[in-house]
């Protein structure tokens, strides 16, 4: 539960800090916390720790295993997330491979150029594909949360779009007509797996007497 600032009766902000680099993920996260008590935060120095291996086979393994490994550096709240692309025709690729899927120094659009070339052929139901999301947030090596949810969509024939980051560009929203890159931030924050899972771990911590 948030303490109070016995001067004013606002709720005392509290921090999270993101194991992340990615600045992207880090300003979607500060907007959909724009309404809370939470601030959220890279974790100091991340690229100075040690790196931990997202080598796990599920997107919730590798979250839990991140918040708890980056954890250890502070004493503070920590939030790490895994969440990729899943397209069921692919056999699940790219997956928890989704930010590696070109190689371990592939661009964003190195990515989904070769998703593109794999989808090639591919028609209708084939197209069919699911962001997902798993957060898990830790503190002090203990877990409090660990909560997932997707979005359904489908993988557009060419990029659309200069918004979002990632697979953006090709993931159309069918009720939309549109890609996530394509539609406004706040748009993009009611409907996405990130935005979803990450309300679900505020309201756990909001709850909480960690």
């Amino acid at each position: 539960m948030a303490e109070r600032d016995s001067r004013t009766a606002r709720p005392v902000p509290i921090r999270l800090l993101l194991a992340s680099s990615n600045a992207g993920k880090l300003r979607e996260y500060r907007d959909l916390a724009r309404d809370s008590v939470f601030d959220l935060d890279l974790l100091p120095n991340f690229r100075d720790l040690a790196q931990f291996e997202e080598t796990a086979p599920t997107f919730a393994e590798n979250a839990l295993g991140k918040a708890l490994h980056y954890g250890r550096s502070t004493n503070e709240l920590v939030i790490a997330e895994d969440s990729g692309l899943v397209v069921p025709a692919l056999g699940g690729a790219p997956g928890v491979h989704s930010a590696r899927y070109a190689g371990p120094r592939g661009t964003d659009g190195e990515c989904v150029e070769k998703l593109l070339r794999a989808m090639q052929g591919k028609q209708q139901s084939e197209r069919q594909a699911r962001f997902v999301c798993v957060i898990a947030v830790t503190h002090g090596g203990r877990a409090l949360a660990v909560v997932s949810d997707f979005v359904e969509g489908v993988i557009a024939l060419e990029p659309r779009g200069t918004n979002g980051f990632g697979y953006d560009p090709i993931f159309l929203l069918p009720d939309l007509g549109r890609t996530c890159s394509e539609i406004s931030e706040n748009e993009k924050n009611r409907i996405s797996h990130r935005g979803k899972a990450f309300r679900k771990s505020l309201d756990i911590l909001t709850d909480s007497s960690f």
